[in-house]
C-alpha cells in the first residue's frame, strides 16, 4: 500500500467555501482565509490552542502550491467541516498527474511536501473525476 492512494474523504464534508487560485503569490491570502475561517482571527492569535489550525494551513499551502506547480489550470482549494473535522481538497486539471511523494532525491531539492502532509493529517488521499484530480486531507480540530 502506497503512501497516497486513490480515494475520497472517509465521509461528506459540508463546504464552507471554495477558493479559485491562479498564482503561488495568492497563498498569502489563502492561509490568511484559512486561519480566520477555523479560528476567527487572520494571524496566528492563540498557538498553544490553535496548532491544529496550523497543520490545517501548512497541508493547505502544500497541497495547493503543488497543484498550482504540476497540475494545470484551474486550480481551487475548498474547505470543508464536519465538526471538529475539517477537510482541505485541492483540485486541478491534470487527471492523469497523482500525487507523487519524492523517492530517492537528495533532501536539499525539496520535494517533500506530500510525506508532511501525510504526516499532518488524519486521512489523506486523492481521486480523479472527468476534468480534475482532487487532493485532500483531513485534520481534527480537537486533537
Amino acid at each position: 500500500m502506497g503512501l497516497w492512494q486513490a480515494a475520497r474523504p472517509p465521509r461528506p464534508f459540508p463546504e464552507v467555501w471554495c477558493q479559485e487560485l491562479s498564482s503561488l503569490g495568492e497563498l498569502a491570502a489563502l492561509r490568511a482565509r484559512l486561519r480566520l475561517s477555523t479560528t476567527g482571527s487572520r494571524t496566528v492569535a492563540h498557538p498553544e490552542r490553535d496548532h491544529w489550525s496550523e497543520r490545517l494551513v501548512l497541508i493547505a499551502d502544500e497541497l495547493t502550491s503543488n497543484a498550482l506547480r504540476h497540475g494545470g489550470a484551474p486550480v481551487a482549494a475548498v474547505l470543508g467541516r464536519d465538526g471538529d473535522r475539517w477537510l482541505i481538497a485541492v483540485r486541478d486539471s491534470a487527471v492523469d498527474v497523482p500525487p507523487a511523494p519524492a523517492q530517492g532525491r537528495d533532501p536539499g531539492l525539496g520535494g517533500f511536501g506530500l510525506y508532511l502532509v501525510a504526516d499532518l493529517s488524519a486521512a489523506h488521499g486523492w481521486f480523479p473525476e472527468a476534468a480534475a484530480k482532487t487532493a485532500w486531507a483531513v485534520v481534527d480540530g480537537g486533537a
